[in-house]
């Protein structure tokens, strides 16, 4: 994922250092987060919640992880792994895969072999677009499930292919790609994200005087934190109007026609304040989520490359 001077691998097997080293990376960060990623799903969608004490004094975080595992218990802290397990496997493999792809066919071609910062936006946008697309009916999926247990009366989806199944016949495809225009919109977020940790990177690397290939796994820790509270920050309202349209096939009538009727309703009904809700813990969520995502993928991919190379070297002698 750098850009730097290595030259890009073979073909077949450069894409499968890609593919696997991103789809394990995405897992792994999936994985770890989950809890967080509930709560912060619901929060889009339901809004604050009232604590068992009847307030929100203290911790909400912690008091809405209590309240969440004493009504559905562990597994209700872990609802939508299943499809976002599903979904990042193929979701990071293809995105890592398409932006190293795009990277080696923009890059400059001198010695350097740097990528310009306009270049850096096509090709993560291009990686982003085409990764929306494929995936988008996983995460309406994850969605329906992770907010599901807020609605007692609803029948519950018993799992990640029958929710499939049932949007798909109740809904059609435009159930199982509702919240797709939010969703591309959400790819200025990885077209802001990806630059500006390429850049740090590159930083971190003329600063300590090393290859951007060698930088450490705290070097990449950084990079990818800090550009990840820049890039949440700024596009983190298109990840509720997405929440929202994705949740609304539990309702018996839609609350929202499309992805401008929900953003004014949002505006009309709660101010600015409602396109950041649940922005605090989708902070803690995907900062961890990116260091876990960026550094795996960083790691993973050198090891694998070095097998790949080592093996390499073992058929020629």
């Amino acid at each position: 994922m750098s850009t730097d001077s290595r030259t890009p691998s073979p073909f077949p097997k450069g894409i499968l250092c890609n593919a696997a080293a991103g789809a394990a990376a995405g897992v792994i960060a999936a994985t770890f987060v989950c809890p967080l990623d509930v709560i912060k799903t619901r929060f889009q969608v339901h809004g604050v919640p009232q604590l068992a004490n009847g307030s929100i004094k203290g911790s909400l975080i912690i008091g809405s992880l209590e309240q969440i595992f004493h009504k559905e218990g562990l597994r209700g802290m872990y609802r939508g792994l299943a499809p976002t397990v599903l979904a990042m496997l193929p979701n990071w493999a293809i995105y890592f895969t398409i932006y190293e792809q795009f990277k080696s066919l923009l890059c400059s071609n001198d010695e350097s072999r740097r990528l310009s910062v306009g270049a850096n936006v096509v090709a993560a946008s291009g990686a982003g677009a085409a990764t929306t697309i494929v995936i988008n009916p996983l995460w309406v999926v994850k969605t329906r499930l992770q907010t599901q247990g807020m609605r007692p009366g609803l029948v519950p989806y018993r799992s990640t292919l029958s929710a499939l199944k049932r949007i798909a016949h109740a809904e059609g495809i435009r159930g199982l790609y509702s919240g797709l225009v939010p969703a591309l919109a959400g790819v200025s977020h990885v077209a802001i994200q990806f630059p500006t940790y390429e850049k740090i990177k590159f930083y971190l690397a003329n600063k300590d005087g090393i290859a951007m290939d060698k930088l450490s796994a705290r070097h990449v820790a950084i990079a990818s934190s800090v550009s990840k509270i820049f890039a949440s920050t700024l596009t983190y309202p298109h990840e509720v109007v997405r929440s929202k349209l994705q949740a609304q096939g539990h309702h018996s009538e839609k609350r929202y026609s499309g992805a401008f009727d929900c953003i004014r309703k949002v505006f009309q009904q709660e101010g600015l304040r409602g396109f950041y809700r649940g922005c605090a813990i989708n902070l803690l969520r995907t900062t961890p989520a990116a260091v876990i995502t960026f550094t795996s993928f960083e790691m993973i991919h050198r090891f694998l490359v070095s097998l790949f190379h080592s093996d390499q070297q073992t058929h020629i002698l």
